[in-house]
């Protein structure tokens, strides 16, 4: 389920962060570089290296639109940059000009956190680009910031173990010794947990240190109630300090990174451990840098996962009857798993994905992206299409197992399952040597006509459509 796509060799010293947009991939080095890099060849952009540090560089992240990277460095300075071009759109210097470790964007885009060795935190206007307000913790250097999804609390961790907890104003809600040895990373789940009381939201926390341990933390957060930080459960399994941790996109996943040379993949759920990647000398995409100066992406094949899960365990009731998790394992189908958390935040079941439309897509779900949109919109025209056809009782052995549409021309794939030829080529073009069915390995990829099945879907087809 996870290979290693490519292995990047551009920068000159240690990597020391790593950043994704929707379209590119940022890293930045101790050699004083930020460097851009298409995802979809992974070639590096013309503009790129961006430079204009004069001591490493740190810490590296997009805005959410991805048209704006911050990067932070030893020289006291936090630099913002636009992608599209490597223009240095402005340079925020940090009060006392200590050297500034991490640096964050708010989920709305209008503040950037930056966090300094003389234990300082600055919220700066994204926009004016002038500073907002600042905090400082008693003791350590600042080693790691993240915003909640909602953007009302900044959490910060220290080199002295303390995570802290701060509201909108840089109020201090909340500190208490997390790590010994001190804190490396600490990082949001975009998802709420689902077990939340009404009037309070719940947002699992990840938090790594020099302890060699991940923790996970529940926090919520209300006006009337007040602040409450829980710790859930440590995560074995590194052996050295943990340098870096993140959740994936829907929140199912968490990554670290160690100083042992290896990247765990735990699931967020069940907690066990998915994978450990140890070449250092996530489709989803993870990257990785190394003191080996590289970088190296990895491809966490869920497709092919999901893809069997959907057809196994999808429930054969219709389409208006599925539940939110029979919608996010056809978004996972269909090539859309980005869009999951989207789904479950907004409460998407099968009724409701049916009746959603071009403007709930943009106005109501904010996917800002037009190609996006279409294709979501094409993947329910087809869903609808097919929940037409299954109501006019098509026999099952008719649709195709990966389109779940009536077959035009049918091929029996070495599993013994058949499949439409289109189909079944283009899993197969995809280097996917596992059958779509069974998710067990291909013996051979040679595809037959199945002669017999075709005939008698014709001659389904003459006494139906009369």
């Amino acid at each position: 389920m996870v290979k290693l796509m490519h292995t990047l060799t551009d920068h000159g010293d240690d990597v020391n962060c790593c950043a994704f947009s929707s379209s590119l991939l940022a890293t930045c080095s101790l050699d004083k570089t930020i460097r851009l890099y298409s995802l979809s060849d992974f070639t590096e952009l013309p503009h790129s290296p961006l430079k204009f540090h004069t001591y490493a560089v740190h810490c590296c992240c997009f805005s959410p639109s991805g048209h704006i990277l911050a990067s932070c460095s030893t020289d006291g300075t936090t630099v913002l940059w636009s992608t599209q071009n490597g223009q240095t759109l402005a340079v925020m210097e940090q009060p006392g000009g200590s050297p500034v470790r991490v640096c964050r964007f708010s989920p709305d885009s209008t503040c950037l956190a930056s966090g300094a060795a003389d234990g300082t935190v600055v919220l700066w206007n994204a926009q004016s680009y002038k500073l907002y307000r600042c905090g400082s913790v008693k003791d350590g250097s600042l080693m790691a910031c993240a915003f909640s999804p909602n953007g009302n609390l900044l959490v910060t961790g220290s080199s002295c173990g303390d995570l802290t907890v701060w509201d909108d104003k840089m109020r201090c809600l909340h500190s208490e010794k997390a790590h010994d040895l001190g804190i490396t990373c600490c990082d949001f789940s975009s998802q709420p947990v689902s077990d939340g009381e009404q009037g309070l939201e719940f947002f699992r926390l990840a938090s790594c240190g020099q302890d060699c341990q991940v923790k996970i933390w529940v926090v919520s957060f209300s006006h009337v109630l007040g602040f409450e930080l829980k710790h859930k459960s440590t995560l074995s399994g590194h052996s050295a300090p943990v340098l870096s941790c993140a959740f994936s996109h829907d929140g199912q996943m968490l990554v670290s990174g160690s100083v042992d040379k290896s990247v765990m993949i735990y699931d967020t759920n069940t907690q066990n451990v998915l994978h450990t990647l140890t070449q250092h000398t996530s489709t989803l995409l993870l990257a990785t840098g190394s003191m080996d100066k590289t970088v190296n992406i990895w491809q966490f094949d869920l497709e092919t996962h999901c893809q069997a899960r959907s057809i196994e365990d999808q429930p054969k009731h219709f389409t208006e009857d599925w539940s939110e998790e029979d919608v996010s394992m056809w978004l996972c189908a269909q090539g859309l798993k980005d869009l999951v958390g989207i789904f479950k935040m907004n409460n998407i079941d099968g009724k409701e994905l049916l009746s959603l439309t071009k403007e709930s897509l943009a106005d109501e779900l904010k996917i800002e992206s037009l190609g996006l949109r279409s294709k979501v919109l094409r993947k329910i025209e087809e869903l609808r299409n097919k929940v037409k056809s299954l109501s006019s009782g098509i026999p099952d052995e008719f649709i195709c197992p990966i389109t779940r549409e009536l077959m035009k021309d049918p091929v029996i794939a070495s599993d013994g399952y058949s499949y439409e030829k289109e189909a079944m080529e283009n899993w197969i073009s995809k280097k996917k040597r596992t059958s779509p069915m069974t998710n067990l390995v291909l013996p051979s990829v040679v595809l037959t006509p199945n002669r017999t099945l075709k005939m008698a879907i014709n001659r389904w087809l003459e006494t139906h459509q009369k």
